[in-house]
C-alpha cells in the first residue's frame, strides 16, 4: 500500500485485521539506515548517524505495540510464547550469519584487528551495550560496535509484552497507556540527566546502555497506544494542523537537536526532544504518505532498500572497514564500493536466511493460532487495511 490508510466511516466499528500493511515504514527503514550509514562512511561530522539508530527505536517500538495491539483486540490476550518465537525467527537468523561472517573475515585477515572470546560471547548474548560500555570494541569483530543497538531492543522485546499485558489487564484507555508510557520516558530522562550532569558518566553511558536509551522505543509504543495513524481515527487534532504546524515544529526541534552541541545536553535531553519530534513525523508518513515529500517514502526502490536495510545494518560497517583496509580508494570511491557490497550481501541473507525464517514463523502462527472470542472487536480501533504483514525490524 502506497496511499493514504482506508479508514471506516465515523461511528462505525470495523474488524481488527489479522495483519496490517503500515505506509512508509520500509520507506522510513531506508531513510534511517541511509543515516547510518553517511554516519560510518566518514560524513559524521555533517550527518547525525546516531539519529538513524534513534529512528529505527522509534519504529521499533511503534510497530511491535501495533502488532501486540492487534493480537490483544482480536484475542483478547497475548501469546508470550508466540511472541518471543516470532522474535527469534526474525532477529537470530540474519543476525548470527553476520557476526560469522565478520569474524571469518577477521580470521582471514580481511578485517584488521584481534578476536576475545568474551567480547564475542558479549554479543552472542545480546550484552554488548554492556560490554562496550565498561571495555570498548576491543576484541569484537571490527565494524559490529554497532551491534550495541540490538542489545538493546531485545532487552526491550525481553520485558515490553508484560508491560503491554499489565496496561490492557488493568483496562487502562489508550490515553492512560499513553501517559504511563510517557511516564516511564520522563523517569529515563531523569536519570539520564543525573549521569550526565551529576555523575559526569561518560557518552557511552548514556548513548549505549539500554536503561537510558529504552525511552527512545517508547516513544513509538506510546504513539502505537494513543491516536496511532495506522488504526485509529484522528478526531481530535485535523489533519492541517498535523502537516503544517505539528510537523514543521517537529522539524525544527530536530535541527536544534543536531544544532546544539553542548556535551551535557545531547547525553540527557537530546534523545527525549528527538523521540517526542519523531511523532508528528510518523504521523504524517503513515496516514498521509501520499502527501508532498512523504510519497517517495513508498517509491518501490526506497521499500525495496527498506526491507533489506536489517540486515544492511548488521553488515555495512564491517564492509566499511574491509575495504578501507584492503584497498586504497578515494573515500567516495571506497563508500559507494561498501554500499554496493553490503547491497549484495544483505540481498543474499534476505533471500537464503530471511525468507525461510519468515516461512518458518507464517507456519508456526498457523499452528499455533488462538480463535478469536465471538465479537472480540476493540470500539478504539479502526484499521487502516487488512493487506500482507508488514516485515519488522529489530
Amino acid at each position: 500500500m502506497t496511499g493514504s490508510a482506508a479508514r471506516a466511516p465515523e461511528g462505525v466499528v470495523a474488524p481488527v485485521p489479522r495483519r496490517l500493511d503500515i505506509p512508509s515504514l520500509d520507506g522510513i527503514r531506508a531513510v534511517a539506515f541511509g543515516i547510518v550509514f553517511l554516519g560510518h562512511a566518514g560524513l559524521g561530522d555533517v550527518v547525525p548517524g546516531g539519529f538513524g539508530v534513534t529512528v529505527f527505536f522509534f519504529l521499533s517500538g511503534y510497530l511491535i505495540t501495533t502488532l501486540l495491539r492487534i493480537e490483544f483486540e482480536r484475542h483478547g490476550t497475548i501469546s508470550l510464547r508466540r511472541f518471543y518465537m516470532r522474535r527469534a525467527l526474525r532477529i537470530l537468523p540474519p543476525f548470527y550469519v553476520a557476526l560469522g561472517l565478520a569474524i571469518a573475515l577477521t580470521l582471514f585477515a580481511i578485517l584488521p584487528g584481534p578476536l576475545r572470546p568474551e567480547a564475542v560471547w558479549a554479543q552472542v548474548l545480546y550484552w554488548a551495550n554492556y560490554w562496550i560500555i565498561g571495555n570498548t570494541t576491543l576484541g569484537q569483530p571490527l565494524g559490529t560496535g554497532v551491534y550495541w543497538s540490538l542489545a538493546v531492543e531485545e532487552h526491550f522485546y525481553l520485558l515490553f509484552p508484560l508491560l503491554f499485558l499489565v496496561l490492557q489487564r488493568r483496562r487502562l484507555g489508550p490515553r492512560q497507556q499513553a501517559i504511563v508510557l510517557w511516564s516511564i520516558c520522563g523517569l529515563v530522562l531523569a536519570w539520564r540527566a543525573v549521569l550526565a550532569y551529576a555523575l559526569g558518566a561518560a557518552g557511552d553511558r548514556t548513548y549505549m546502555a539500554s536503561d537510558t536509551r529504552i525511552d527512545s522505543i517508547l516513544f513509538g509504543c506510546a504513539l502505537a497506544v494513543y491516536a496511532n495513524p495506522a488504526l485509529d481515527a484522528d478526531a481530535a487534532v485535523r489533519p492541517r494542523v498535523w502537516k503544517f504546524a505539528l510537523l514543521p515544529a517537529g522539524l525544527a526541534v530536530l535541527l536544534f537537536s543536531f544544532a546544539y552541541r553542548d556535551l551535557n545536553f545531547r547525553e540527557s535531553l537530546r534523545y527525549t526532544l528527538q523521540g517526542l519530534a519523531l511523532v508528528p513525523v510518523f504521523m504524517v508518513a503513515v496516514r498521509w504518505s501520499d502527501w508532498g515529500v512523504f510519497r517517495l517514502l513508498n517509491v518501490s526502490v526506497v521499500r525495496f532498500v527498506g526491507v533489506l536495510s536489517y540486515s544492511l545494518y548488521l553488515v555495512h560497517q564491517v564492509f566499511l572497514y574491509a575495504v578501507q583496509a584492503n584497498l586504497s580508494l578515494p573515500p567516495i570511491v571506497s563508500g559507494a564500493l561498501a554500499l554496493a557490497l553490503s547491497l549484495l550481501v544483505a540481498a543474499v541473507i534476505h533471500v537464503v536466511v530471511e525468507r525461510p525464517a519468515a516461512g518458518m514463523r507464517r507456519r508456526f502462527d498457523r499452528s499455533s493460532a488462538q480463535p478469536a472470542p465471538h465479537g472480540a472487536v476493540a470500539s478504539s480501533t479502526r484499521p487502516a487495511t487488512a493487506a500482507g504483514a508488514p516485515p519488522s525490524m529489530a
